[in-house]
């Protein structure tokens, strides 16, 4: 499955967590709340393949799941350049002291694993909307 449709389908998953719980009351705080790594993990477990695992995939101990993925990143399923014999398909928009590059065989691919940025509280109310696909609307880079 290459990024776009992950982000499709992610963006689904999304909606319809942020969509029951608008129909409960829930509130923007409380929304945000919800999306803690230890309640999703106990109340939405098919949202994360992770969760079952009980495995963050970002190590730091207030994870919000809220910006799953990160509004930073950019990406192209079809790759973005040639970087000597390989192809890059991704990289961070704001070029994270915490991102790297990695190499997979011919390809490099944005790592974000050591990368905090999207995953606090703060960072999550600041770039708020109910419609998460309008956050991640700038990581596609199109042709």
């Amino acid at each position: 499955m290459g990024y776009s449709e992950w982000m499709q389908k992610h963006a689904k998953k999304h909606k319809q967590i942020v969509e029951k719980l608008l129909r409960e009351g829930y509130t923007q705080e409380a929304i945000i709340e919800y999306f803690d790594f230890k309640n999703m993990k106990d109340k939405e477990i098919e949202f994360c393949p992770l969760y079952a695992k009980n495995k963050k995939c970002h190590d730091m101990d207030e994870l919000n799941c809220y910006l799953c993925a990160c509004p930073n990143f950019r990406f192209s399923d079809d790759g973005i350049k040639k970087v000597d014999d390989k192809l890059q398909y991704s990289y961070c928009n704001i070029d994270s002291k915490d991102g790297r590059q990695g190499i997979y065989g011919e390809k490099i691919h944005q790592d974000c694993s050591k990368c905090q940025v999207p995953h606090t509280k703060e960072y999550v109310m600041k770039h708020f909307d109910l419609e998460w696909s309008n956050i991640m609307a700038d990581c596609e880079i199109k042709a």
